[in-house]
């Protein structure tokens, strides 16, 4: 092999590590902002597919000392709230020496009014009202995998909650 094609290749084969590195930083990043969720992973209940105890999305970490906290969340299907689990796992019905707080993110923050969320589990549905809009809250629903749908001024989204039987 000569000279020139042994450059040729180094050439080539560094361009592959490059774009390969390249793609994997995309795909962390994209992990990373909390994106739309995926679907659930056959055999997996949407509740444990969407649960995540990773770092939180970049526009779910004001607050936090840590420039990458990992704590247990859902972001929605859509990507504009997340709901940050203080309360992990959440428990139904609540453990006396321990909350179901839970800390709504909106993606943009919305102006001042309640969150409104709607859950169904099955054929049950319950409602719920977070009177001061995302942010901190204590929301009890009774065991079981739940899709909420979230209303709030300016935004709504779909996620999967699960409570544990206590």
């Amino acid at each position: 092999m000569e000279a020139k094609d042994r450059i040729v290749l180094g050439a080539f084969v560094a361009s592959v590590v490059v774009t390969l590195a390249v793609v994997g930083i995309v795909i962390a990043d994209s992990r990373d902002t909390g994106g739309s969720a995926s679907s659930p992973a056959r055999g997996a209940s949407a509740c444990e597919a969407a649960l995540s105890r990773g770092v939180l999305p970049r526009w779910a970490r004001t607050g936090f000392s840590d420039p990458r906290p990992r704590m247990a969340h859902v972001v929605g299907r859509e990507g504009r709230l997340a709901a940050i689990l203080f309360g992990d796992p959440l428990i139904a019905p609540p453990s006396p020496d321990r909350s179901n707080k839970i800390l709504w993110v909106a993606r943009k923050t919305p102006e001042p009014g309640p969150l409104r969320l709607r859950a169904r589990d099955g054929s049950r549905v319950v409602r719920r009202v977070v009177e001061t809009g995302p942010g901190p809250s204590i929301v009890d629903l009774p065991a079981g995998c739940w899709t909420v749908s979230a209303t709030w001024n300016g935004g709504e989204d779909v996620l999967e909650l699960s409570y544990a039987a206590g």
